[in-house]
Parts: structure tokens; sequence; C-alpha cells
């Protein structure tokens, strides 16, 4: 049977089910969203003389909830216009409007009591053959289908969402005990390809598959932490970006999340798995108790792991608690020998060997951690997961791991982490040594480009599923390579494509990226029909390489500066005239360089979740890699008969002079960054490089050919510039800008307006280039863009001068 979701009702509109909405408005669902009606009325009502029966009133819950959600940070939503394909109502009014959706979800609160009762109203309501799915976290499914209709329990699941739905990747999906398979399947491939999620399947165990695992690492955290007397600090710094984690690391993380949400699950794991050989690792420690007494719950109470103070100067300070004496010190910052070894380790996988083999504390407690950790998953198969990878997907997507336990354990050596294991006085499972004695000496392996996990039934390893949609750049990398130099790899993807990925730190553009860039086109011009400039790190690109700037403009190369500054405008324009499509895929941070980049590209197969912007003010200068340029041509191809041509360039300059950095790719449209009809929105990052792929090929069948060079950009001179100009002056006399901002804005003013021309004129690309290139090297020359430029470096933050 097809299957299609054009409108999704979700009842409750609490923090999960608002944000549930809104990931299903970001993917262009309509959305019913319902709560129960308020019993009484709240001031505010009593002083306009509203009733329990006015229409605000007997929504006022799921409106409220809405509202607050959509103003919230980070927003659940990718575009505040996509709100309104949200529409609210109430449980008693509005009800039966479900009989026209396609899927329900249900997301109120943690009771079998409400849930029943919601779901028996319903069923009253419900079209046979709609797909209705519950939210919960840890109420055994069989529970909750008792009562229900046959055709309601065929089409049961849980679908739990991780939060926010939004941003965190897991979709944990369910099956009640009499839902059918191709319900099952349906809901499998609509999490990866339309929320774009990873899908994971698992059974109906308490906590399912992410909260067991997750919450036993946090209890085994606890409980150790004592043990080895190291403090909240200590645990933060050897458990965050050192291991692939995310930088909140562990104490940090459940002071955000709410230490209440975290012990209701360890609670509800230690009531309902007896039989968990670890079942008293899932009893509180003392000092978790007092906290729960204390109220000291995180952030939502002002105070947890950490506290934020006020000191006598004024300025906040952060104290952490000392969970000896349960009193909150200043914080002492952790140093460790074991991590000082890892510095110039780059790969998280190959940190792994050297942080287990640590000599210090931090050694001992990487081997205990891994040890504890490794022995209780590999107890979990077949209890929560026949497969050990659906294992592995759970955490990286709904705790935002790099490495799942399993490829941490492949990392650190399969029989590395069975010497740990007995080190603690535990023992391997069986299907492990059966495993080792089998001559699999790991739990994954890597063959002809596709992922292979070993399936302990036939003790063999077999291919991951779901891979034919997705092309990992890991895997082929050095099957598929072309050519490398010390800035990217460039990778064949097969039909023809070729693929630029960037190898710097933090994917900066340097000399050997463009240099990569320039020999990727040359060979695809050659032999190939296309390329993609994409890769699978955290961010596409932060930028320009500043560091080779700052030092060139120090040492007054200004001749070196000035090549360096054309051989980067001169690869933005290969990537736009060469005889080959180009594609960029960025995703995460697609910032300064890695922006202008994209604005070159015959194409962009962008990631939803993709941060765009030319930021480059925040170090002192202008966009000097096409950017400038390209915003001002942009500009100039919008201007319409009769339009004030220059509100329309005054957009264009503001994104630029306020470094306006879309919240998403659908953001990014706003800004005209993106551009509506050619460049589009992948919702599932796992499948970009593939989509990216299919593009290009598109574009070199359909019979690609070269674009002219333009040089019909309008610009308006003295016109645009004489409005900057006043603009920049007032800004100033008011103080919303110091005096090099003033600066700055006004050489972006110049370029923009295409100089102090008399009159409006048409004007080549390369003319604009040159004046770009001109006011970037001029601001290069200022003492204040330098002090800018050195601080980002040294702090990552921009300064103010």
């Amino acid at each position: 049977m097809k299957r299609i979701i054009k409108k999704v009702a979700v009842i409750g509109s609490g923090i999960m089910g608002s944000g549930i909405a809104c990931h299903f408005a970001n993917i262009g669902a309509e959305v019913l969203l319902l709560d129960i009606v308020p019993r009484e009325l709240n001031d505010k009502e009593k002083a306009k003389g509203l009733t329990l029966q006015d229409k605000a009133v007997r929504n006022r819950m799921v409106n409220d909830n809405l509202t607050s959600a959509l103003k919230s940070k980070p927003s659940p939503i990718y575009n505040q216009k996509f709100a309104s394909r949200i529409s609210t109502g109430n449980l008693e009014d509005d009800i039966s409007k479900i009989k026209d959706v396609d899927w329900i979800i249900e997301v109120v609160v943690e009771r079998l009591d409400i849930k029943k009762s919601v779901f028996e109203n319903i069923e009253k309501h419900r079209t046979p053959g709609t797909l209705i799915t519950s939210n919960t976290s840890g109420i055994p499914i069989h529970f909750m289908n008792e009562g229900r209709s046959k055709d309601f329990q065929e089409h049961f699941a849980v679908t739990h969402f991780f939060n926010p739905p939004r941003y965190l990747k897991l979709f944990e999906v369910v099956p009640g005990p009499d839902c059918k398979k191709e319900v099952v399947d349906f809901l499998m491939m609509y999490g990866e390809k339309f929320l774009g999620k990873t899908s994971v399947l698992a059974k109906d165990t308490p906590a399912f598959i992410g909260n067991r695992i997750g919450i036993f690492g946090i209890q085994s955290l606890f409980h150790q932490v004592k043990e080895l007397g190291m403090t909240v600090e200590e645990v933060d710094k050897l458990t965050g970006p050192v291991i692939g984690r995310q930088k909140s690391a562990t104490f940090r993380t459940v002071d955000v999340v709410g230490l209440d949400t975290l012990v209701h699950v360890a609670n509800g794991i230690y009531e309902n798995c007896p039989e968990d050989e670890a079942h008293d690792l899932f009893k509180l420690p003392e000092f978790i108790q007092t906290m729960m007494d204390n109220k000291w719950l995180g952030s939502k109470t002002g105070q947890g792991f950490y506290k934020k103070v006020k000191g006598d100067d004024g300025k906040s300070e952060i104290l952490s608690l000392d969970l000896d004496t349960m009193e909150y010190t200043e914080s002492k910052k952790a140093k460790f020998a074991t991590l000082e070894e890892t510095k110039t380790v780059d790969k998280v996988a190959d940190r792994f060997p050297i942080l287990v083999n640590g000599k210090d504390k931090a050694g001992e407690f990487y081997r205990k951690n891994f040890a504890s950790l490794f022995a209780y998953v590999q107890h979990r198969i077949p209890e929560i997961s026949d497969e050990l990878y659906r294992i592995d997907d759970a955490m990286k997507a709904g705790f935002g791991w790099q490495h799942g336990p399993f490829e941490i354990w492949d990392a650190i050596g399969v029989e590395k982490g069975i010497e740990l294991i007995k080190a603690e006085g535990k023992e391997p499972a069986k299907w492990v040594t059966e495993m080792v004695a089998s001559g699999s000496n790991s739990f994954y392996s890597v063959k002809d480009g596709a992922t292979y996990y070993y399936d302990i039934p036939s003790k063999k390893q077999v291919k991951k599923p779901g891979q034919d949609a997705f092309i990992i750049l890991d895997n082929i990398r050095k099957s598929n390579e072309v050519w490398k130099n010390s800035g990217v790899v460039v990778e064949d993807l097969g039909d023809g494509i070729l693929n630029v990925e960037f190898q710097s730190k933090m994917n900066t553009i340097g000399g050997d990226v463009l240099a990569g860039i320039n020999k990727a086109i040359d060979l695809a011009e050659k032999d190939f029909q296309g390329l993609v400039v994409g890769n699978q790190a955290a961010n596409f690109s932060v930028g320009a390489n500043i560091g080779m700037i700052f030092m060139m403009a120090v040492e007054q190369e200004y001749d070196e500066l000035n090549m360096a500054i054309k051989m980067f405008q001169d690869t933005m324009m290969r990537m736009r005239y060469s005889g080959i499509p180009t594609i960029s895929a960025p995703h995460g941070m697609a910032l300064g360089g890695g922006c202008e980049l994209s604005l070159h590209a015959d194409k962009v197969v962008a990631a939803a979740e993709t941060y765009m912007g030319l930021v480059e003010f925040g170090v002192g200068v202008i966009p000097g890699g096409g950017g400038s340029k390209e915003m001002t041509l942009r500009a100039s191809d919008l201007f319409r008969k009769d339009d004030v041509e220059t509100n329309v360039l005054r957009e264009h300059f503001l994104t630029i002079g306020t470094a306006k950095v879309s919240t998403s790719a659908y953001e990014a449209f706003d800004l005209n960054l993106l551009q509506k009809g050619k460049d589009i929105v992948v919702v599932n990052k796992d499948r970009q490089i593939a989509e990216a792929k299919k593009h290009a090929v598109l574009m070199a069948e359909a019979g690609y050919t070269q674009p002219p060079k333009r040089n019909d950009i309008k610009v308006l001179g003295k016109q645009a510039l004489g409005m900057f100009l006043v603009g920049t002056d007032s800004m100033n006399a008011g103080h919303y800008i110091s005096e090099h901002d003033k600066k700055i804005a006004n050489k972006l003013a110049y370029v923009m307006a295409g100089g102090d021309l008399s009159e409006a004129t048409k004007v080549s690309e390369q003319y604009l280039l040159d004046l770009e290139r001109e006011a970037f090297l001029s601001l290069c020359t200022e003492r204040k863009t330098l002090e800018r430029i050195q601080h980002m470096l040294k702090t990552g933050k921009p300064l103010r001068n």
C-alpha cells in the first residue's frame, strides 16, 4: 500500500509535542496540534472578561506552548514562516478533525491511564488505516494496546523522537505486538528519507536502545567519579570532544537536560529491569539523591553540577559542585598528561588506543569506563537489539557520540577490549569469544565502499542494510582516490563524477585547498563529467585560512597577499565557469570562504542544518573571494522596473555588513545566499553526497554548457554610495558601530556601489572583483584589522575595536 503523509495530528503540545509539530512543519507537512482545555481562567483572561467558553481560553494551553516553542533557541523550526503550516485546537472541540489526517502522534504525559484515555478518544474519530504512534520512552506497548481495536493495533507503534526533535537524529521505531510489517517498514523509511533521522528498530524493552545505554553510561560515571576521586571538571574534560562527544560532555549535558529527567529514566530502568546484570548501577548514588532533594536540577533551577554567580566586580563566574562537601567552589582547570599525547591526533578513533594506555588518572578512568561500557553493551544483544550496529547508531544519533560503543571497541582492538573487561572482574559474552575464536577480529569491516557488521546468528560479516541511498566518504576514500595533497582528497564517486573533500583543520580554505579544487576541475574537464565539493566532517568549511592572511599582512608581504586573494577569486570563478557542472554540498557551518564557494557553484545541494553567511566583518575585512561581487550581482538580478533599487542593494549590503548567518538552509534562501528554483535542500545529511552526485549526473547528461561570463551587472554608483555613507555616519554617531566598523562598511559600500560612478552603469564581474580585492588588501594594512584577526585566531571570538 502506497502511503503519503500530507497531514499529521500531534496530541499534546508540551516541549516534545510542539517540537515534533515544528519538525513536521519543517518538512512541509500540514500539522494539527491539539491539547487539553484549561479548567479555570488565568488573571489576564479574567481582566479581559473572557469565559471558559471563549475559543481563546479553550486553546490557551496549545497556543501558549507553541508560541513558547517558536521563541525558544535554538529554534525548533527551519524558518518562522513555516509555522503557518501548524493549526492549533483542543481535544474537545477539534478532536473530530483527526479523521482527515494521515498520521496521529500521541505526546501526552507519561502516565498509562492518561494515554489509554487519549487513545480511547482518538479511536472514536480516527479513520481506519491511519498510522497511530506514541512518543513514549518508557511505557510498554502491550499495555497501551489493551482494549484497542484490531485496526488500531495493526497500525500502532512507538516512534520515539529525541529532544530537541529538529536537531537530534535518533528516531526509535518500536512496533506494537500486532503492528503490520508494512507499517514498520514505512515508519523506518519515512524517518530516514523525510524526517532526516537515523531510524533505529528497537524492541519493546524499558528505555528502548538509546536511553538504556546512554543512562547506563551516565549512571556508571556517577559511581566511578567517587570511586576514582575525580572532580566534575575532570570528568567533563575527559568525556567531551577528545572522545568525539559534545563540548557539554557529561555533567554540563545533565544540567541542560535536567537531572530530574535523567533520574526518571534511571528509576524506570531500575524498577523494570530486575534481571539486568548491572541492576545496582541504576540505583541513585547518595550525592544525586541530595541534589534531587535540594532541587539542584540544572539550568531549569539555576544550579546543578554547575552554578553561575556574579562576583563583586559584576562579572559572571561558573562554580562547580564539590561532590564530597556538596558545596559550590571555584572551577579548576583539569589537565592530564594522557590528553596531551592526543593533541596531534586529529582522528578521534585513533585517540582511543592512546587514552586506554595512559599512565595517569585519565588512563585509569578510560580503562574502567570503556571496560564497563563494553561489558554492558555485549549483554544487551539480543535483549534490546538483535544487531550490534543498531546500538551504535542509537548512541551516535541520540547522544551525539561520534563513535558508538562497538566502534570504540574496534578502535581499541577487540582483544584489548576483552583484556579491559577481564581486568574489571567481568567476562566477555559468549558470542564475543566465539567471534574472536573464529578469526574475526573486528565488529565492522569495509568492502567495496560498504560497511559490514558481525552478524551473531550467522557468525559472519554481513552488509549493513540501507546504505544504497548513501555515499560514505570514509568507506571509499582509499579505494577511489584519484588525487590528493595536504589540503584535499579527490575521490571518484562513480558515473563520471568527482568529489573534492577538504582535509584541512576545520576545513579552512588555504593555498593547498585552492590548488586541490583547481586540480579537481582540471581532472573533471579532461576525463569526467561533473564535480561535487563535499565532505562529511562536522562543518563544511569555516572559511579562509586567516592565519595565513595574518602572517602575510604582519610581514607586509602585500604582493604575495594580493596574489593569494586573486587565486581565491580565480578559483571561485573557475567553479562558476568550468566546462563541467559544479555542485557544492554545504552543511553545518559554511562561513566566509565556505559560503563564497557555494555562491559560485552551478548548484547547491545544502543540508537542512546549514549555517551559512559572509562573516568577514568579524575579522575586519570584507568578503574577498568573490562574495562582495556576488551579492552585488544577485542584487542587480533582482532589480525590477520602477523598484527602488537602492532598497534591494541595501538588503544585500546588510547581509554582509551585519555578518548575518542563516539558522538553516531554508533561511539562507531569505538572505539570497541560496537561490530559489536553482538550489535545493536535503533533510538527511547522510544522503547529501549521493544527492549532489545525482544532480551533477543529471546536469551533465542534459547537455551542460559553460555559462557566458557576466558583463551586465547594474551598479548604482554615487546614488548608492551616498546612501551607504550617510547610513554608516549615523550608525557611528549613534555609537552602534565603531570607527573601524565604519571604515570596513565604507569599503564594502564602495565595492557594492561599483565605485563613485556618476550614474548607474553596467559592469563586468572582473571589474567588481578588482574593486573587492583592492578593498580587502587595503583593510589588511590596518592595525585594527590585524588585532581582530589575531583575537579570532587566539579565542575563536570576534573583537569589537
